[in-house]
């Protein structure tokens, strides 16, 4: 199996496959209702929009970096301000990431098998390609489980 496949199976496992660890991201936002998208619990610093803004951000940046881009934060900001509570809004931004990881799974796909080793512009060596990619993979897990335990709190 090449790394390009290996990271597209690891990518599409995340979102809407079967992880050993529990839901993937797809399955997770499917239960979040538009009102609790917006809401902070006491104690939370992001709301699950403002996170999927973040995770959408990232992805983006990850793609520019594998576009031969310097590394830098995402264009979009680290943590993004999702703005007031809105049921359009809310579709817009889940259709957003899904749109985002579409073209990632293809800049997977078609990301030349030489260039996985390669060190990232503006990092340090050893922040290759493929590290770049696993990490954000990584990341996602990581926000979807806090996705996951916000809801939890918002809803009971």
């Amino acid at each position: 199996m090449t790394i390009s496949e290996k990271l597209y199976n690891q990518l599409q496992e995340v979102l809407n496959g079967e992880p050993w660890y529990g839901d993937p991201v797809y399955t997770i936002l499917d239960r979040i209702s538009f009102e609790a998208a917006y809401e902070k619990p006491a104690g939370s610093v992001h709301s699950i929009a403002g996170i999927i803004l973040h995770m959408t951000g990232w992805a983006e940046e990850v793609m520019d970096r594998m576009n031969g881009m310097k590394a830098q934060l995402p264009v979009r900001g680290d943590w993004p301000e999702p703005g007031l509570p809105d049921e359009q809004k809310w579709k817009w931004i889940v259709e957003d990431i899904k749109l985002v990881n579409v073209n990632l799974a293809g800049f997977i796909q078609d990301f030349p098998e030489e260039k996985w080793g390669e060190t990232v512009e503006g990092k340090d060596p050893g922040q290759t390609y493929e590290y770049q990619v696993t990490g954000l993979i990584q990341h996602y897990i990581y926000h979807s489980a806090q996705i996951a335990l916000l809801n939890r709190m918002i809803n009971g």
